[in-house]
């Protein structure tokens, strides 16, 4: 039996400025290190297949991919196909949330394209983060789709392993898994619909009940990509199996159960304004409180290098923050220049972001260089607030980061991220957290965003919609 591994992962918001090129991308194949760390269930449970790795393209989410990067990694792809096929099947390491400029369904147009390559006969399986958004052709095409179920996503490797174990299952047992699918006209922010709190731990436990091994074989609630102004952005359900009658009660169950709670998805901790965030911050008698510089997440696609955020707290002056952090190349080589121990006057961020954000003027002492041909960032501490610079746009997920720039996290008592909700790392870290409403491309209130081609009606942007589920089966 022979399968091909490969695939495309990045989220990709169209209210950003900051367009995904190919250098964003990281390209893995199969003779790279880190194939074996995507996939290591490969080497223990499959002696008896050859995988055949083409190439899995992964890039930080961003803007729309450049037309000529997607053509450039999916024409790659496809010749691994046609120069090593024939396949039994294909297994797709996705995301779900990819744009590309001036094209919709980027996905369903890579799977389609795959399809004419491998044939009608070949299956193909594919994971999906919970934040990926589904199309009609997507389902018309794949014949396995499966999701994340955790948000933070702490079961991506589950959800690798899970697509490749129906994958192999129904080629060895000669299935061809009949797939339902409903269309939720319910469009939110990852920031509130977290599987750590409810409703969406409960509505999240409905999944493995549903399924039973054969009749419904798996099941997905996807959340979608809420940044996306297209068509297919949606939350849906799904389910697989080999009983019609059971997989649409399971996708008719698990969506009215999402919809249900569709004005119940709150923020995990209190949300406000970039200033109150400060102030309470400033009045909490504990270290580190964390706040969540929402509106700029580059890891939901934010541009980074938004200053509203820095700029108020150079206003209010905390007594001691860290903030993390402002991409900008040029201001990081003039404190490299300046040397560690010096003073200097920079203009920083607001560089991308036009539309969002202007540069801020500060002044400060470079208080540490990390070097790096790569991606040299700084500390400049202005007053009582430090402030890492970056050569690339860069998330501050790890405690090490920090580390890293002689930064012990927990003696100081604000530390700014930008991001939405915590990763597990920066919540164990966190004494007290809050969420701020600040401006950016990943703009937490959703319905001021400038929305033109989503489907409507669509909650929360048509409140007092109703809606009853329509089941489509495959």
């Amino acid at each position: 039996m022979k399968i091909a591994i490969g695939g495309i992962a990045t989220e990709n918001c169209t209210f950003s400025v900051f367009n995904t090129t190919l250098d964003d991308f990281r390209i893995i194949r199969q003779d790279d290190t880190q194939f074996k760390e995507l996939y290591p269930f490969l080497t223990n449970n499959y002696n008896d297949i050859e995988f055949i790795g083409t190439i899995t393209a992964k890039a930080m989410p961003g803007g729309s991919v450049e037309p000529s990067a997607y053509e450039f990694i999916k024409n790659d792809l496809l010749k691994h196909l046609r120069d090593n096929g024939p396949f039994d099947g294909v297994y797709l390491d996705m995301h779900g949330a990819m744009n590309v400029a001036d094209r919709d369904d980027a996905e369903g147009d890579w799977m389609v394209a795959i399809r004419e390559v491998v044939g009608d006969d070949c299956l193909i399986s594919a994971s999906y983060d919970l934040h990926g958004n589904v199309s009609d052709r997507i389902m018309q095409t794949l014949d396995i789709i499966t999701g994340f179920r955790t948000a933070p996503h702490i079961d991506y490797m589950e959800t690798r392993e899970r697509a490749m174990s129906l994958l192999v299952r129904c080629l060895c047992e000669g299935i061809r898994p009949k797939k339902a699918f409903v269309k939720i006209p319910v469009g939110l922010p990852g920031e509130k619909t977290s599987t750590e709190w409810e409703p969406g731990m409960s509505i999240y436990n409905e999944i493995v009940p549903q399924i039973d091994g054969d009749k419904v074989m798996d099941a997905t609630i996807q959340v979608g990509y809420v940044w996306a102004d297209e068509p297919r952005m949606t939350a849906c359900a799904i389910a697989l199996g080999q009983d019609e009658e059971a997989i649409k009660q399971t996708v008719t169950h698990l969506s009215e159960k999402y919809w249900e709670h569709r004005a119940d998805f709150e923020f995990g901790v209190p949300a406000m304004s970039v200033d109150e965030c400060i102030q309470h911050a400033v009045q909490d008698n504990v270290k580190p409180v964390l706040i969540s510089d929402s509106g700029d997440n580059p890891t939901a696609g934010g541009v980074g290098d938004v200053t509203y955020f820095l700029s108020r707290a150079l206003v209010l002056q905390p007594d001691d923050m860290i903030y993390a952090s402002i991409p900008d190349a040029e201001a990081v080589q003039k404190c490299v220049d300046a040397g560690i121990d010096n003073q200097v006057s920079l203009s920083i961020g607001g560089k991308w972001d036009t539309r969002n954000s202007e540069p801020l003027d500060v002044s400060g002492i470079v208080e540490f260089i990390k070097h790096d041909d790569e991606n040299a960032q700084v500390v400049l501490k202005s007053d009582e607030i430090r402030i890492i610079l970056t050569t690339k746009r860069t998330p501050f997920h790890y405690r090490q980061q920090f580390l890293d720039l002689n930064l012990v996290p927990e003696d100081h008592h604000i530390v700014v991220v930008k991001i939405g909700y915590l990763v597990p790392e920066l919540k164990a870290m966190a004494e007290n957290a809050y969420l701020a409403l600040s401006p950016g491309a990943v703009n937490q209130d959703i319905v001021k965003l400038p929305y033109e081609r989503i489907p409507r009606p669509c909650f929360p942007f048509d409140p007092d919609m109703s809606w009853t589920p329509q089941v489509s089966i495959y």
